[in-house]
């Protein structure tokens, strides 16, 4: 029994470096990336957002990502926010043939202005008013995105964490032209892992939303979880699943085993890829969406980093 355990203790081992050198040689590939700050307009509004674009060097058209970040309990963590810090995730996708636009929404980082997706107190919350907001500014980065000249217009997916995750759902309900997949990883509000770790308050107003938007969201959705998510734990995560496909969405859930001390970050942290990606690269597969990596030739130009366009 000693000697079979030592043997899958091994075979899983070989397998997680076997994955660790896949992703190391794909970071290592020729593939040229180009980066690009820049500020969005936003029509309903008389305010910008400022936005990270990660792109392949070349002239596509290329499939795009609007990413979105999550949303911190504190004012001062949301003024810290910034695009960097799932740069090395968009880069997996931009790898793929895709260009990633990351926009900060309003009361984050470079944007600043007021914090909008506030949904008040947790006795009575306004989820609706708090995701409409957000969504505003996600519909504005998407129609940017989709006039740039290197971008297919036809191939547009929402892709977001946390907060993020509930945001791009919420967007897709607006039936935004040329969506094709929301990819949502530890989607949620209001968790706090220091006050009740696991179970968010006011589960069941958020579900009251899913039970809205599964009505109207008509593209396949990857609901993304890990185990030991602190914020969101798996009866909860799975709820609102259930709520958002009883209501008629076409929707997947996959729940990862834990991963690290909070698999709320399985997305954001470096090492959480070996997890999330084949899971990403299985969904898109199955509704018949490309997500092959590129080769050299289709982006050969030297990198250029920090470039800005107005």
């Amino acid at each position: 029994m000693k000697g079979m355990t030592l043997l899958v203790a091994l075979v899983a081992a070989l397998c997680w470096a076997i994955g660790n050198f896949a992703y190391a040689q794909e970071e290592a590939s020729a593939v040229r990336l180009v980066d690009e700050d820049v500020r969005i307009p936003v029509s309903s509004g008389n305010y910008s957002i400022a936005a990270k674009i990660l792109r392949p060097d070349g002239i596509g058209p290329y499939g795009a990502v609007i990413l979105n970040h999550g949303a911190a309990v504190s004012a001062e963590e949301r003024r810290t926010e910034s695009p960097e810090l799932l740069m090395h995730t968009a880069a997996h996708f931009a790898r793929r043939g895709y260009v990633v636009v990351l926009p900060l929404r309003r009361g984050f980082g470079a944007t600043g202005g007021d914090f909008a997706e506030d949904a008040g107190s947790c006795r009575n919350p306004d989820y609706r008013r708090g995701e409409s907001a957000a969504s505003e500014d996600i519909l504005a980065a998407y129609e940017y995105t989709q006039r740039l000249p290197y971008v297919d217009g036809s191939r547009m997916i929402l892709a977001g964490q946390s907060a993020g995750g509930v945001a791009s759902i919420y967007t897709a309900a607006r039936a935004p032209q040329g969506l094709v997949a929301v990819l949502a990883f530890a989607a949620g509000r209001g968790g706090n892992p220091a006050r009740n770790p696991g179970v968010p308050c006011a589960v069941e107003p958020l579900a009251r939303v899913f039970d809205d938007i599964g009505k109207q969201v008509k593209v396949p959705v990857l609901f993304h979880y890990a185990e030991n998510d602190h914020f969101f734990n798996a009866q909860t995560s799975r709820l609102w699943y259930d709520r958002f496909t009883a209501a008629g969405a076409h929707a997947e859930y996959v729940l990862q085993p834990a991963f690290g001390k909070d698999g709320h970050y399985i997305f954001s942290e470096d090492s959480g890829v070996r997890y999330w990606l084949p899971a990403v690269e299985r969904f898109m597969a199955k509704n018949g969406i490309p997500f092959e990596g590129m080769v050299p030739s289709q982006a050969a130009k030297p990198m250029l980093a920090g470039q800005t366009v107005q």
